[in-house]
């Protein structure tokens, strides 16, 4: 029994150390991009969609889903498609766009504005 226990407690113990070394991924610099892309017609995708979970960026399309891993500035690993994804900035250092280079393709896609609420006249 007192095994049982000591390895309980060393088990936790270990599990918060590395949890404590576990980077955190900082939601209000991702945030930045957090949006839909669109590409070209004619385009291996139409849109990818970019959003965050609890590990951080990730990238959505039809052919599939992937962590994006931070590298340098505003370029990402494309963890499951062996690529990269450069995100473009305008003058105001907004967010407007991505190249992908991934599996022998390269795309340029635009981010969406995002969504503006509408107003209703109605009370």
């Amino acid at each position: 029994m007192k095994k049982l226990i000591l390895f309980t407690l060393l088990w936790i113990g270990g599990a918060s150390v590395v949890a404590a070394q576990t980077p955190q991924p900082d939601t209000a610099v991702l945030k930045q991009y957090v949006g839909k892309y669109k590409f070209p017609e004619g385009s291996v995708v139409n849109e990818i969609v970019v959003n965050i979970d609890i590990t951080g960026l990730n990238m959505v399309a039809s052919v599939g889903t992937s962590p994006l891993q931070k590298k340098e500035g505003d370029e990402f690993a494309i963890i499951e498609f062996q690529g990269i994804a450069s995100f473009k900035r305008n003058a105001d250092k907004k967010v407007i766009g991505v190249s992908i280079s991934a599996m022998g393709y390269n795309l340029e896609g635009t981010k969406e504005d995002e969504p503006v609420e509408k107003k209703t006249g109605t009370r």
